[in-house]
């Protein structure tokens, strides 16, 4: 009541002791009672010291034994004026014999406020700058690398770069320049224009204010989609997230056939960019060259007439080509070195890596191959497993090694075996690991969680009641630990290498694709929100940094992943005013906004006040 009305705020300065931890009041000075934020102004040889006081249409510098220095806070010229104008964000750029304050007020206008001051620290001037517009914040960040961070009150964070500093300001209030009048102190008028010192780089998606959300399925997919109405004005925006990540489709192209798998080789063993992407069908193998365009090309070397079971580069920049009918390596002088599968046997499983090849011939007859010194292609053992191989791979080699020491064999009684490819223990089983059920892809992952920590090798199996196994393999014993399983989906997940962000990735296909990546210093296994896949392989090229190559159906696409370690996918669509409310149709499928403003006027109204104010500006 009238208590309130006459309470008067107070500034108050404490001292914090450090001997005696201690903290004591040391003076006291009254403020206008509008005042709402105290800024802390650097001292010693950075500045005057004080604080800075922002208070309703004022910001006020004050300091112990200093007179007051204020100025008046540039106002719209559109805002009544019995409205004040508060700020409420602000952010110090400091640097040596600079300093400068970015304060924002509640309208969304963003003032650059600096201080003149002498060699005795006394401050002479204060002055107020219309620097820009952007949304309203609940804070703001100056970085030390020259860019603005805007955590916006409603709608998506902004991340600004400065274009400028304001020094040619066309508004600014100073408090040399304040003309008092009988109503109080004369304000400064401007009018919002677009950004001029700022310019926005990036956005950070936010949902804030969600005001209603539903989860239904209106698109008939795997999983049912989160409708969310957030934002408030002409920010606001009807939002569709699905789990997973973000998936980009650069091109897609349509195949001749269906495929059954499909592979990339780089143009040399230092080089990042693929010379070919392999395409395999079941009575034949297409070849395509990577240049401007993708076409077809028929002198790479590749056996067409056949369906390649795995495509691999070599680590003196041969190619190896897997058949049911053998090996076909086409080495670097153009010669073709071909091994057939002895008598009626056929191959049915191959893994490969730069410089060693196990095949898996029916039967469960396994074949050692190494590259020797000479870039050929030694058969070095034989072993006969007595049952067919389910699956196999062979972890690559690691940097500066020319061979890798394990191999995993997935059998038909839903076991998956551990194998040395030490040459004093070749084939020696070295862990054995029973499955729930059929394994049918294997793969041994090299995860890179930091880049000065050594990989650890995982083994990953997928089973055909759609798990993930994953195991953890000791890189001396070959021993397996740390056995985790993850439900993936309906169909049995098809396992992959890749690469993501520069380190080694795992593609898992399942009725949804599943992409396990680093992320933060630990494994992250998330779902694609995008459309089955059957195969994939990593893609790189000189339009693609950073890709993958998949099939689906009879369609080879290009793809890459985007925002990586966000658990949702979100899809946007502006609505022009507050969303209040939402409902579902059952028949149509369809979904009802409800939006309102106060006193906003109509799209159609909108619409002749803006032609109304172009043609008196021009």
């Amino acid at each position: 009541g009238s208590a309130a009305r006459a309470a008067q705020k107070s500034l108050v300065y404490y001292e914090l002791d450090l001997s005696l931890n201690h903290v004591s009041r040391v003076w006291s000075d009254p403020v206008d009672n509008g005042a709402n934020l105290v800024l802390a102004v650097p001292g010693g040889g950075d500045g005057p010291s004080g604080v800075v006081v922002c208070a309703e249409n004022f910001i006020i510098y004050k300091n112990r034994d200093h007179a007051d220095v204020r100025a008046v806070i540039p106002r719209r010229k559109d805002l009544p004026p019995e409205r004040g104008c508060l700020i409420t964000a602000a952010s110090l750029h400091r640097q040596k014999g600079l300093f400068f304050f970015l304060v924002q007020s509640e309208y969304g206008d963003v003032y650059k406020v600096s201080l003149e001051y002498g060699e005795d620290s006394k401050v002479t001037e204060l002055e107020i700058l219309y620097f820009d517009t952007i949304p309203t914040c609940s804070a703001l960040a100056i970085l030390k690398n020259g860019h603005l961070f805007a955590a916006s009150e409603m709608g998506n964070h902004g991340f600004y770069s400065f274009a400028g500093i304001g020094d040619a300001a066309d508004v600014k209030c100073s408090s040399k320049q304040l003309v008092e009048t009988e109503g109080g102190f004369e304000p400064v008028f401007f009018t919002p224009r677009p950004l001029k010192n700022l310019a926005l780089v990036d956005e950070v998606e936010s949902l804030s204010p969600v005001t209603a959300m539903k989860v239904e399925n209106l698109h008939n997919e795997d999983t049912k989609q989160v409708y969310a109405l957030c934002g408030r004005g002409h920010r606001s925006s009807l939002r569709v997230m699905r789990p997973g990540l973000s998936v980009s489709e650069l091109a897609r192209s349509p195949l001749p056939g269906t495929p059954t798998g499909v592979w990339t080789v780089r143009k040399g063993v230092d080089a990042a960019e693929d010379k070919y992407i392999v395409v395999s069908f079941t009575n034949g193998t297409l070849v395509l060259a990577v240049g401007d365009t993708v076409a077809e090309v028929s002198d790479s070397g590749l056996k067409g007439d056949v369906a390649t079971l795995h495509v691999q580069l070599l680590s003196d920049g041969s190619m190896l080509q897997v058949h049911a009918g053998g090996l076909r390596h086409v080495r670097t002088n153009g010669s073709l070195v071909e091994w057939a599968a002895p008598g009626r046997k056929r191959v049915s499983k191959v893994a490969a890596n730069a410089g060693q090849v196990v095949v898996a011939m029916s039967g469960g007859e396994l074949v050692y191959f190494e590259l020797d010194t000479l870039g050929t292609l030694a058969e070095v053992e034989r072993r006969d497993l007595a049952g067919d191989v389910a699956a196999l791979d062979i972890a690559p080699l690691a940097e500066g090694s020319r061979r890798s020491a394990f191999f995993a064999v997935g059998a038909y009684d839903s076991t998956v075996r551990l194998f040395s490819l030490d040459p004093a223990e070749m084939f020696h089983p070295k862990a054995t690991q029973a499955a729930p059920a059929l394994p049918e892809s294997v793969c041994l992952f090299p995860f890179e969680g930091t880049a000065d920590a050594p990989p650890t090798l995982f083994l990953n199996v997928g089973l055909a009641n759609g798990v993930l196994l994953r195991a953890e393999v000791d890189p001396a014993t070959g021993a397996l630990s740390d056995v985790r399983t993850r439900f993936l989906g309906a169909r049995a997940p098809q396992l992959s290498r890749t690469v993501v962000r520069g380190r080694p990735a795992l593609m898992a296909l399942s009725a949804r694709p599943w992409c396990g990546y680093a992320w933060q210093g630990r494994f992250q296994l998330a779902p694609l929100s995008y459309d089955a896949l059957d195969s994939t392989s990593a893609f790189c090229s000189s339009q693609c940094q950073e890709g993958v190559v998949a099939t689906a159906g009879d369609e080879l696409r290009i793809l890459t992943l985007e925002r990586l370690g966000e658990a949702f996918n979100a899809s946007s669509t502006p609505l022009q005013y507050t969303p209040r409310a939402m409902c579902h149709h059952p028949k149509h499928k369809t979904l009802v906004v409800v939006e309102a403003d106060h006193r906003a006027p109509s799209a159609e109204r909108r619409a002749e006040l803006r032609k109304e104010a172009s043609r008196q500006a021009g």
